[in-house]
């Protein structure tokens, strides 16, 4: 996948890494939600932030949080930030196909009412039929994304041109995340940001799209 060049990670690494991972998902996932959906009722409580089994995270600021954890080993070990981005980017898309069907059975981020012949009832959220948006999240977000990148790193060799994989990764979640929003019930603490449809996860992706493209479009003269 490399080409004629050895992959400049190991096994080794990517186990060590794990733990960073961890800390920077859980970390990054807490405080970005605190920050960008519910800073009031945190300054209120400020001992709240850290009751993380009470829920609340934020898959934007578990990213931000993961980049970092990235950028921090990679210096330790003395590769390319970009690579590690890469081969992280390349594999996690089952991983959110299986968190957004987590979402599913268990009631959370449900979508819009809809009369579309897929619509799912969830009591929780009332007796009205809604779209499934965790399921289409999971779908192109997790399992679409995973089979994009797949061919990019298998077929056209992306790995080869550090930061081209991880800026198609951003940048597919942010566009895709973007159009779920629009049947996908907004944060209640914050309703529309804007113009009555205008939600916070649109907010956050739009920066997603644009330095994914700036991540594909400077790629090649990157090295491992």
């Amino acid at each position: 996948l490399w080409g004629n060049r050895q992959s400049p990670i190991s096994p080794a690494d990517l186990d060590d890494f794990l733990t960073w991972a961890v800390i920077g998902i859980i970390a990054g996932g807490r405080i970005g939600h605190v920050l960008f959906y519910d800073l009031a009722a945190y300054a209120e409580n400020p001992l709240r932030i850290f009751m993380i089994w009470t829920g609340g995270m934020s898959f934007h600021g578990g990213l931000i949080g993961t980049l970092l954890a990235m950028i921090l080993f990679a210096r330790s070990r003395g590769f390319s930030a970009f690579s590690l981005f890469d081969v992280i980017a390349a594999s996690v898309g089952p991983g959110i196909l299986f968190g957004r069907i987590a979402n599913f059975i268990n009631q959370e981020l449900w979508g819009k009412v809809s009369d579309v012949p897929w619509a799912v009832i969830f009591p929780a959220a009332g007796p009205e039929p809604r779209h499934p948006s965790q399921l289409y999240e999971g779908l192109l977000e997790g399992l679409i994304l995973f089979i994009l990148l797949r061919i990019l790193t298998h077929s056209f060799l992306r790995l080869q041109h550090p930061g081209f994989v991880s800026g198609a990764f951003v940048a597919w979640y942010g566009l895709c995340r973007i159009l779920i929003e629009f049947v996908r019930l907004p944060d209640p603490q914050l309703g529309y940001l804007a113009l009555g449809w205008v939600t916070m996860g649109m907010v956050l992706s739009l920066p997603m799209i644009a330095i994914g493209v700036w991540a594909m479009a400077n790629s090649s003269g990157r090295r491992q």
